[in-house]
């Protein structure tokens, strides 16, 4: 199983990051603007539809909100990853002048890992980007 790990340092504070993170049907508006221009919610579900600037489109089941441990796991459910589970979780830096985001995804098979890590280098830029604009 390929595990891609990103920390993405922050000068926001912890509780903006969190707040930004379980918004997790503006991701488009709040966490990474431009490079997702859409989310929508399944009705009645815990389902969101996420559309990429690059075409992509991803149905993720959100697996866990835990507001205590600031953390989000999602899981893409189809597309090209047989296996995929993901999670955010956010981290007051030691020094209290910032955050570190931690985004990790664990996925199979092994060969869908260079699409995933090229995709998440990217999103990391986009979303540190516009967390330190916060």
């Amino acid at each position: 199983m390929a595990t891609i790990r990103k920390e993405i340092p922050t000068t926001a504070p912890a509780d903006h990051v969190w707040d930004v993170i379980r918004d997790i049907g503006a991701v488009h508006k709040r966490l990474a603007p431009g490079y997702v221009t859409d989310t929508r919610l399944e009705e009645g579900s815990t389902v969101r539809i996420v559309t990429f600037a690059n075409g992509v489109v991803a149905r993720e089941l959100i697996v866990t909100l835990d507001n205590d441990a600031r953390r989000l796991a999602y899981s893409v459910v189809g597309g090209m990853a047989t296996h995929h589970n993901a999670s955010f979780q956010v981290f007051p830096s030691a020094d209290g002048k910032g955050t570190t985001l931690v985004w990790i995804t664990d996925l199979l098979p092994n060969t869908v890992a260079p699409t995933f890590t090229a995709m998440i280098e990217s999103g990391a830029t986009v979303i540190k980007r516009t967390l330190d604009e916060h």
